[in-house]
């Protein structure tokens, strides 16, 4: 069996792969859902190559990483505003958000203040030239969004919108795990 999977990888790509993949696993582990396994494998991949893409043309170019940019985008949205508030609001944690916080204010984008509420809490701004920066990168971003969705009618945009949301809001229901 291992050669005939061998001689089957190679003729594999990035999509055709969730039809092996299903196919295979449906005969060795008949209990699994395969229709749920093909949504799943659809979705994760679908998200890597639209993530990609937005990284690798948008915010490599500018010196930041996908993380990077969900930083910023949070503090320009939400600032001033606590790390701990970034790290929930990007999804990431507050180890990563405080590595790339220290990266942004070295490269000037972001400026660190004491919270005027709780002498111990540090709020995290945007400087001049952060608000500059991520209000230009954002519009190249979202011009890529708006390519992106374009394979989609308006119609068809906000049903997925709806189908996704339907899709974590059930989360709860099993006790999913994921970054509040």
């Amino acid at each position: 069996m291992t050669e005939e999977r061998q001689a089957d990888a190679e003729h594999l790509h990035f999509w055709s792969f969730i039809d092996h993949a299903v196919a295979l696993v449906g005969r060795e582990l008949p209990a699994v859902d395969p229709l749920a396994m093909r949504l799943v494998l659809t979705l994760t991949r679908a998200a890597s190559m639209l993530v990609y893409d937005l990284e690798s043309t948008v915010h490599r170019p500018r010196g930041w990483s996908w993380p990077g940019f969900r930083v910023l985008f949070a503090i320009w949205l939400a600032g001033p505003v606590e790390a701990r508030k970034v790290a929930e609001l990007s999804g990431m944690s507050r180890a990563a958000v405080s590595a790339l916080v220290s990266t942004l204010e070295r490269d000037g984008l972001v400026g660190k203040e004491r919270a005027e509420y709780d002498g111990r809490a540090v709020q995290l701004r945007l400087t001049d030239a952060g608000l500059e920066a991520i209000t230009s990168a954002f519009q190249a971003h979202n011009e890529r969004e708006h390519e992106w969705a374009g394979s989609l009618s308006e119609e068809e945009q906000h049903t997925l919108i709806e189908l996704l949301g339907k899709l974590t809001a059930h989360s709860t229901q099993f006790d999913a795990r994921h970054r509040a």
